[in-house]
């Protein structure tokens, strides 16, 4: 009894040192390694930037790491100038870009860009033609669209954002966006805006959205990991991380973090499609 009892704890303690030692493989990079690593940029990134960080410093005291948001355009040209260690992007950069800068890419996830309303909105789904057409000023009252006789309120991105240059290139088509749209910084910025006016409209990227904003059907179709996957939802785009030339010893080790099963695990968890290297 004693005996069979002996080999059951052994075989549950192996198992749970197996699993310790798995879950642990993805950090053990960064032993031995110190200093500071920068990270600026797409902030369709920072969750899942954030999540790493935090996990490593918390690993490796002698690490501290450092995640800033900014836009795309930000994270290409801080990158490219040396600013930071890593450039976070919604889009794929330019051949001028890369050729400019020297940037080498790395692609983890795959992300969709969502129209998202106030959930009060009764307004369930928009064809692309009526996007564009509020987007652009022409239909100006959600009663156009079957809401309440309410002006719309439409709200934007900045023109650095990696988010706006997808949505404006796959949903509008790379058609006008109104004059007096209000503009905001990030992807937080966009949900808090949204949630907060009942009249409003913007987009956002789907690991983004909760329940305090709803995201609409666009052409009868969801904007579900599940459908961008599968191509049905073309208001997509990959998430890159870029350095300027061959990453540093630090560097390396938090980007190839992201295609592990710990970082993929964290990817999926924060709302993104993880993609493999």
């Amino acid at each position: 009894m004693l005996h069979r009892r002996f080999l059951f704890l052994f075989a549950f303690s192996l198992v749970w040192l197996m699993s310790s030692w798995a879950h642990a493989e993805g950090y053990e990079a960064f032993k031995g390694l110190e200093g500071t690593l920068r990270i600026a940029g797409g902030t369709a990134h920072i969750p899942v930037m954030q999540a790493l960080a935090q996990e490593v410093m918390t690993r490796h005291p002698s690490i501290k790491i450092t995640v800033a948001g900014g836009g795309s355009g930000v994270g290409i040209k801080q990158v490219g100038e040396g600013l930071v260690d890593i450039g976070n992007s919604g889009r794929q950069p330019t051949d001028e870009e890369v050729a400019k800068y020297g940037l080498k890419l790395y692609r983890w996830a795959m992300d969709g860009v969502a129209v998202v309303v106030h959930p009060k909105n009764p307004v369930q789904s928009l064809t692309s033609k009526e996007v564009q057409d509020i987007f652009s000023g022409t239909l100006t009252n959600w009663k156009q669209v079957g809401g309440p006789d309410k002006a719309i309120h439409v709200i934007t991105r900045d023109e650095a954002s990696g988010t706006r240059e997808v949505f404006w290139q796959k949903a509008l088509r790379k058609g006008p966006i109104r004059q007096d749209a209000d503009v905001v910084p990030s992807n937080g910025a966009m949900k808090t805006a949204v949630a907060t006016d009942p009249a409003s409209i913007g987009y956002m990227s789907v690991g983004y959205v909760d329940e305090t904003v709803r995201a609409l059907t666009l052409d009868g179709v969801q904007p579900t990991m599940d459908n961008v996957v599968s191509g049905l939802y073309p208001v997509a785009r990959g998430l890159y991380s870029l350095t300027k030339g061959e990453p540093s010893s630090l560097a390396k080790a938090f980007l190839e973090l992201l295609y592990t099963a710990e970082g993929q695990s964290v990817i999926s968890a924060k709302g993104y499609i993880p993609v493999s290297k």
